[in-house]
């Protein structure tokens, strides 16, 4: 029998198709992993706590003859107005912001975990006054809540602006730790612990953080973020860290000088250094929320 030559018998791997992958894809996927950003925010982090070692110029130093300068081999990423190395100040400044994100952090997640726990563990009555409390102040504006207390407060520093910032900003967190808390609140170890006569403390310490933990990560990781945003919004309207104190917002307040000047660099560079930390950090955030959804639907 001849051999039919315009059919050809194949089977199921006759022809695989192959995705062509594009650059943009890869580094889509390569951004989503979080060891990606992990690398990226650590090389931050040492940077701004190596400061000293890899400055060319002394951030406090005003080279007047050198203003607005583009970058150059002497002044790598440019001057500012003030003729300062923008290359050596970007980590000064780092320190700063990134101490105000997580101190601020630090002190949201003490007040919200605190005060969430002690509203799910109360009656109902008291329940109801604090978290009736919690959506008044939820419902201010929180950068007006923050600009009216930092002009009760006096002259801004980093410590008192990461007070404020985290004393601010604590209800979200608040109304989560107290949902996870009133569902737990009936379990029988909780029951047992309060039997035995243990403190508040201790049960919050050792029965029900422990509980929660893993389901206010994102939100407390993605505190730090929005801590340097308030900080940089502060500065950036003239009303957080003065010019003397760097930090990245502070460096951003010199704008509206850079743009009538065509100084791009200085407007550009900082904000670059904020946009990718901010992007690491919520990068991290939603890992950590996607394992959490991962385990709690395997369970």
């Amino acid at each position: 029998m001849a051999e039919n030559e315009d059919f050809v018998i194949v089977g199921a791997a006759y022809k695989k198709q192959v995705r062509p992958v594009s650059e943009s894809s890869v580094w889509r996927r390569l951004w989503k992993r979080p060891l990606f950003s992990l690398l990226v925010l650590g090389i931050l982090l040492l940077g701004c706590i190596m400061a000293e070692s890899i400055m060319n110029h002394h951030p406090s130093d005003f080279y007047l003859a050198n203003l607005n300068e583009p970058p150059n081999t002497e002044f790598y990423f440019g001057t500012d107005s003030l003729g300062r190395d923008i290359f050596s100040i970007i980590w000064y400044g780092g320190r700063v912001s990134l101490f105000i994100g997580f101190s601020g952090m630090a002190i949201l997640t003490c007040i919200g975990v605190f005060y969430g726990c002690l509203s799910g563990m109360a009656p109902a009555f008291l329940d109801n006054m604090m978290m009736r409390t919690a959506e008044m102040l939820s419902s201010i504006p929180n950068l007006l809540l923050i600009l009216l207390i930092l002009s009760i407060a006096g002259k801004p520093t980093p410590i008192s602006i990461a007070a404020v910032i985290g004393g601010t900003s604590w209800m979200s967190l608040a109304r989560i730790v107290r949902s996870e808390v009133r569902q737990i609140r009936a379990s029988e170890y909780i029951l047992v612990a309060k039997s035995m006569g243990a403190s508040f403390p201790r049960i919050l310490y050792y029965h029900l953080l422990p509980n929660f933990l893993s389901a206010i990560m994102f939100v407390v990781v993605s505190s730090i973020s929005s801590c340097i945003m308030l900080e940089s919004t502060l500065s950036f309207l003239g009303l957080g860290l003065p010019v003397e104190v760097v930090s990245w917002g502070s460096m951003l307040s010199l704008s509206n000088k850079a743009l009538l000047t065509n100084s791009w660099w200085v407007i550009l560079i900082p904000g670059v250094f904020i946009v990718v930390t901010l992007l690491c950090i919520t990068n991290i955030g939603h890992y950590l929320r996607g394992a959490v959804n991962r385990r709690s639907s395997n369970l």
